[in-house]
């Protein structure tokens, strides 16, 4: 039999509010999760950027070097070749920094009240986004499958972003050895 002890009651109540809660510790882990991702991000467009950077200052050096490198008539053929190669490289390599900074959005997911274009297009005005938001906020299981669904999305930006970085990188190493290469045979075929 339930007691109508109103002492009691409190101390139900008490004790289930002074249960340790999961919940604020998931809700820690998954934004903690987001956090590290959109660090990933960041951390793939700076790297571009630096590619980018090393780009504009080689370029300008080899820009000012040119005339002197084309002044070499007996050995222009392969100069041509090695200068094309390295051209072609160069030219990869920035299109793959400048794709690491295109924003590449999937629009085939199910729609998600942390995605910002979700929530300005598919939620209504902004009083429903609002009530939507409060009543997902108060459904553990959705607002954790919601955050769930925001990590692997981001996720999988940041794994283009990086797999456009490495391959930038790729063509830039494989640019510099063929630099290098035309310096040696500059210096062989000049002195």
């Amino acid at each position: 039999m339930e007691t109508n002890n109103p002492e009691k009651k409190r101390q139900e109540i008490e004790a289930q509010i002074k249960k340790p809660s999961h919940t604020e510790e998931l809700v820690d882990h998954y934004w903690g999760s987001i956090n590290y991702v959109f660090s990933l991000i960041k951390a793939s467009e700076i790297k571009a950027g630096l590619i980018l950077s090393f780009y504009g200052i080689l370029l300008n050096f080899i820009y000012q070097s040119l005339n002197v490198l084309l002044a070499v008539e007996s050995v222009q053929i392969v100069l041509y070749i090695l200068l094309g190669l390295w051209f072609c490289c160069t030219v990869a390599s920035i299109y793959f920094s400048i794709r690491c900074f295109i924003p590449r959005i999937e629009a085939k997911y199910d729609k998600n009240i942390f995605f910002f274009r979700d929530v300005i297009s598919k939620f209504g005005s902004i009083k429903e986004f609002s009530k939507k938001f409060y009543k997902v906020s108060l459904d553990e299981e959705e607002l954790f499958d919601q955050l769930g669904q925001q990590i692997f999305v981001i996720s999988k930006i940041a794994a283009i972003k990086f797999k456009s970085v490495q391959r930038s990188l790729q063509f830039l190493a494989f640019g510099l050895l063929i630099l290098l290469l035309i310096i040696v045979y500059y210096i062989i075929f000049t002195f």
